[in-house]
């Protein structure tokens, strides 16, 4: 007597909630901007907060991506990442008040190449320190997260000090552009013109991330090696280096945030970088460790709430981002889009 074989249920037969959960994350921004938008009494306000969210959001993005990478693939708690945005800071910083005759410019143009030139500096030092930081710190303590935590803190005591050293403990004021300062006007709105550069420059790390990882054979590698490093290494592709890469591409990222989030600021000091990773952590868990898309959802998310909140009842800001974070873990104990790991 022969039976029918029984198949997997494919997408389309299943119900309509279990279609749409996969997409639930990605809703969460226009919801909670359609949530803004109902609570803010006035429109233009509303969208000078909005742009404000998006913009922070983007910055945090650019910090933690490198760090979501690092902690998915590599399975390393890095609290070092902070001096790398320290870092980061400082050096675009120092080319930015050496260029000052293009900064000062009226020119659009001379004023990106200024910003590209301190983008470039500071992503080539954070990058260096961080093949040396991955080399002398991180490796000898792989697969231990008590050690990683102990070691990569004093990593970052010392990355403090040589700040020190270098630059001295003051706080050093950055004025922007002559072409970024000030804002336009649009539907009554003020939008800074500075936050609409960030917001540019989100979204095209975020492109181009999700470009390498889905769309290239080096992506391919990176994710099969999040999922499966033992696979990859018997496949004949050298894990080890694909980790340093990694370790590397994240270093660099966080000195790419550094000048950005030093230029949102108007002002850096030695433990900026060290402020600023409770936000990155934050993102990170929330989005899903190793996820880019989740972590790019995430920090728009911690963006808009907090802009939100500050404006609607500013005592509840300081808490805004740990409660959302409670709340997105009790909704999705794994993050919103999380990378699972071969066992």
């Amino acid at each position: 007597m022969s039976t029918a074989p029984t198949h997997a249920p494919t997408m389309t037969s299943l119900p309509l909630a279990e279609r749409l959960k996969p997409w639930l994350p990605v809703a969460l921004v226009p919801v909670l901007m359609l949530l803004g938008f109902l609570a803010i009494p006035s429109s233009s306000s509303w969208l000078t907060l909005t742009l404000a969210g998006l913009a922070m959001g983007m910055m945090i993005f650019v910090i933690a991506s490198g760090m979501t990478l690092v902690f998915g693939l590599m399975d390393v708690i890095n609290f070092g990442h902070g001096a790398f945005i320290s870092f980061g800071a400082f050096v675009g910083t120092s080319v930015l008040l050496a260029l000052g005759s293009w900064t000062g410019a009226p020119s659009l143009m001379l004023n990106l190449l200024a910003i590209a030139a301190a983008v470039l500096a500071a992503m080539a030092v954070t990058g260096a320190l961080g093949l040396g930081f991955e080399r002398v710190i991180v490796r000898p303590v792989y697969g231990s997260h008590l050690k990683q935590i102990l070691v990569t803190m004093g990593g970052l005591i010392v990355a403090e000090q040589m700040i020190f050293v270098l630059w001295g403990g003051h706080e050093i004021v950055i004025a922007r552009p002559e072409t970024l300062k000030g804002a336009i006007t649009f539907a009554g709105a003020a939008l800074e013109k500075y936050r609409l550069l960030a917001v540019g420059v989100g979204l095209v790390v975020f492109l181009s991330m999700r470009a390498v990882l889905r769309r290239t054979k080096l992506g391919l590698i990176v994710r099969a090696g999040v999922e499966n490093p033992e696979m990859v290494q018997a496949l004949g592709y050298d894990i080890t280096r694909v980790f340093v890469g990694v370790f590397i591409a994240g270093s660099a990222l966080a000195g790419l945030g550094g000048v950005m989030w030093a230029l949102y600021q108007e002002v850096i000091t030695v433990h900026m970088g060290n402020e600023i990773m409770i936000l990155v952590f934050i993102v990170v868990i929330i989005g899903g460790l190793g996820s880019v898309e989740g972590c790019f959802i995430g920090a728009l998310t911690v963006g808009l709430v907090q802009n939100y909140t500050a404006f609607l009842e500013p005592k509840l800001a300081l808490v805004s981002n740990i409660a959302l974070m409670v709340a997105i873990l009790m909704w999705r104990p794994m993050g919103m889009v999380p990378v699972v790991k071969a066992k």
